[in-house]
């Protein structure tokens, strides 16, 4: 390539945490500028994000359908490569079909859609395309889960038995959806956020990690979901039992009401022969337990022989550099970036820049949603993991 892929952005106007943090991770590897942008619903805000984002004001756009249809109009040489979808989950589905439809590869945070339907018909529509979606499972991204990911592959702790992943938060342990918090009244509003509150918000997380680095696949859970502050209209709190088709047992537990957490995010995976730990408030930190010698602690950059070619593609900075959530977001984006430029240019992308959450993630996570709600509310509680 030589230039720069441009991007379009639909939601994420001034003060929208998400879109902030798209755009920083878009920038980080300056692969990628943003072109244009229908970047709010209400039109005083688009117009003036746009200012502030130092958009052509002939493309900042007061709606995506107007956006998508000019955008798809322009020569070849000012054409949009990609659309980024910063939306609340309900306003996924309509703009990612129509960019789709009108030949924009797309970026789209997750979960996918807002329901399960609604994202087969976007894993059809991408199949059918031959486009490229980037669904934005930020902790797939950083370098010693990728490490994890590797070593379970390469079978460095056998037979996987167990796994353990947890997130809890306490953002919604008052009900704040009624105090002015609008992250938080769309994230517990069925009508925008889907059937699940905690669960579809950071359980979609625990669970596509508990994926991503055992390489196994849910078959069965047994799930628990709570409403423990009164007044709210979703779950926020929950627990899951799991089955996996490799013979392995699993334990998810999501909680946005676990008072004083911040975003702690841990996971454990064992093995026949030893453990893998890793914690995202410590993400450069790998914890390696064996049954028959200490705990080992890998960490991240430094040149050690234990790196894999997938970690080292995704460590950006010399060891004791901490390489946090933004860093991890922005190895999304340059992988995407990586595999969309050598597509333009003809080539076959390389197994690490491949290496990104899409279409099959983002069903299996609203997949999930329907599945844990389903067995919650049932007698017979363990449900087959349907699609």
């Amino acid at each position: 390539m030589t230039r720069k892929l441009r991007m379009g952005m639909i939601g994420g106007g001034k003060d929208a945490f998400i879109g902030a943090i798209h755009r920083i991770a878009a920038n980080m590897d300056g692969l990628i500028e943003l072109t244009a942008g229908a970047l709010s619903i209400n039109n005083d805000v688009a117009v003036e994000s746009g200012k502030m984002l130092f958009l052509d004001p002939e493309r900042t756009y007061l709606d995506f359908k107007t956006m998508l249809e000019n955008e798809a109009k322009m020569p070849a040489d000012k054409r949009l490569d990609f659309v980024t979808i910063v939306t609340p989950n309900f306003a996924h589905f309509e703009p990612a079909m129509m960019a789709l439809d009108l030949g924009f590869n797309v970026v789209i945070e997750k979960p996918i859609t807002f329901s399960l339907d609604e994202a087969k018909q976007l894993k059809a529509k991408v199949e059918a395309t031959g486009l490229t979606l980037l669904l934005t499972h930020t902790y797939t991204g950083y370098p010693m889960v990728k490490q994890a990911r590797q070593m379970v592959k390469d079978g460095a702790l056998g037979k996987i038995r167990k796994v353990w992943v947890e997130y809890p938060q306490g953002w919604l342990s008052k009900l704040s959806e009624r105090e002015g918090n609008a992250q938080a009244a769309w994230r517990t509003d069925p009508k925008k956020s889907g059937k699940s509150g905690c669960m579809g918000d950071i359980g979609t997380h625990a669970a596509n990690l508990a994926e991503y680095i055992s390489g196994a696949k849910i078959e069965k859970l047994c799930a628990d979901l709570n409403i423990m502050v009164p007044g709210r209209a979703l779950d926020d709190d929950g627990a899951v039992l799991l089955r996996f088709d490799n013979g392995a047992a699993g334990v998810l537990m999501a909680s946005q009401v676990a008072a004083g957490e911040e975003n702690a995010l841990k996971i454990r995976v064992y093995g026949e022969k030893g453990g893998l730990e890793w914690a995202q408030h410590e993400p450069n930190t790998l914890l390696v337990k064996w049954l028959d010698k200490p705990t080992e602690i890998y960490r991240a950059g430094g040149g050690y022989n234990f790196q894999s070619s997938y970690m080292t593609h995704n460590t950006r900075t010399p060891g004791g550099h901490p390489e946090g959530y933004l860093e991890a977001f922005g190895n999304l984006y340059r992988n995407f970036a990586q595999t969309l430029s050598a597509k333009i240019d003809g080539v076959q992308p390389s197994p690490e820049s491949l290496d990104f959450p899409g279409t099959e993630e983002g069903v299996r996570g609203m997949a999930f949603i329907d599945n844990v709600v389903r067995s919650s509310q049932s007698d017979a509680k363990w449900t087959n993991f349907e699609i």
